[in-house]
């Protein structure tokens, strides 16, 4: 077992992101500051895409890669203590784009790869799923299409750059940041200056 169960990703880790957002001031239209977001957020899906990894390699059980999911989840989600009302929406962005990371790393790990459609085929669905409010559709159609790409497919950045403002992007911004930990898997610096 190359990493010790609860080391993939730690609360402390996630605080670590969360005090540096708070100490710091943020503009999301400022590069420093998008990228402090985009990181916080690669930062998790690279936690991911280690156990993902490690399932793959058969490093890890089942029961126990979406038990590592779960606990990561668990902490990335829960509710955010800052009093900056603007830093709160920020940050809820990222954890809303990485609600998508977790549901097609635990399809992936439970069901397999999604065998209907491409990943363009599935964001799509997921497209028209929002635009008639069916979102737990939409979000399923966005985790299946995760699979597609966990499993190497890669997620067209056109395409996902051409959706509507609204929780499909979001998510597909998410699979956009596990695309990027599974080809790199690189660990982001926190204190990275």
């Amino acid at each position: 077992m190359s990493t010790p169960p609860g080391e993939y990703y730690t609360e402390e880790r996630w605080q670590n992101w969360i005090d540096r957002i708070e100490e710091e001031d943020i503009d999301p239209e400022d590069e420093d500051s998008a990228r402090l977001l985009l990181n916080l957020q690669d930062d998790t899906a690279i936690a991911v895409a280690k156990i993902i990894t490690d399932y793959d390699d058969s490093e890890l059980e089942e029961e126990t890669a979406l038990d590592e999911l779960a606990d990561i989840r668990e902490t990335v989600l829960s509710e955010i203590d800052i009093d900056d009302e603007e830093k709160l929406m920020l940050i809820d962005g990222v954890q809303t784009s990485l609600v998508c990371v977790f549901y097609a790393a635990e399809e992936y790990i439970v069901g397999g790869v999604a065998e209907e459609g491409t990943v363009s085929e599935y964001i799509e669905a997921a497209s028209e799923a929002e635009a008639e409010e069916d979102l737990d559709a939409a979000l399923g159609y966005c985790a299946q299409a995760g699979t597609r790409i966990i499993d190497g497919e890669e997620l067209d950045r056109d395409a996902a750059e051409d959706l509507e403002f609204g929780l499909v992007a979001e998510w597909v911004n998410g699979l956009d940041s596990l695309q990027t930990a599974l080809s790199d898997p690189e660990v982001v610096e926190e204190d990275d200056e």
